[in-house]
């Protein structure tokens, strides 16, 4: 399983890169696999601030929809419009071309909550 250490992740499978004030997310592998196919992804929350943990958007695979929850506090400033027309590319590669927003950060402690790569696969048993 592919869990790269530079990134933050979520109790609820999201995972965080962050770049100064900007995070970009997505779901973590873990997560894309136990999905199955994934047949769209849809966030219609762009330009929206939110809550930490609340829904920012859904996932819909083959054989169940998912809410996606957001991990830190912010402005929604980018949606990956490529997963529109190519959902795939969040099981094919979902730390890269499958990562689905980009998070102006409201809150840099909140980054303190989430979990490291090691606290993740405790999490998940990997």
């Amino acid at each position: 399983m592919n869990l790269p250490e530079d990134l933050k992740y979520t109790k609820d499978h999201e995972w965080v890169r962050i770049e100064g004030d900007v995070a970009t997310v997505g779901i973590t592998d873990f997560a894309q696999g136990e999905l199955g196919d994934i047949v769209y992804v849809e966030v219609e929350t762009v330009d929206e601030t939110l809550d930490r943990e609340e829904v920012f958007g859904t996932v819909e695979a083959v054989k169940t929809v998912s809410d996606l929850f957001l991990p830190l506090s912010g402005e929604i400033i980018e949606f990956n419009e490529a997963l529109e027309d190519e959902p795939e590319k969040v099981n094919a590669d979902p730390y890269g071309d499958g990562w689905m927003i980009k998070l102006k950060i409201s809150d840099a402690s909140e980054v303190d909550d989430l979990l490291s790569a090691d606290e993740y696969k405790e999490l998940i048993g990997a």
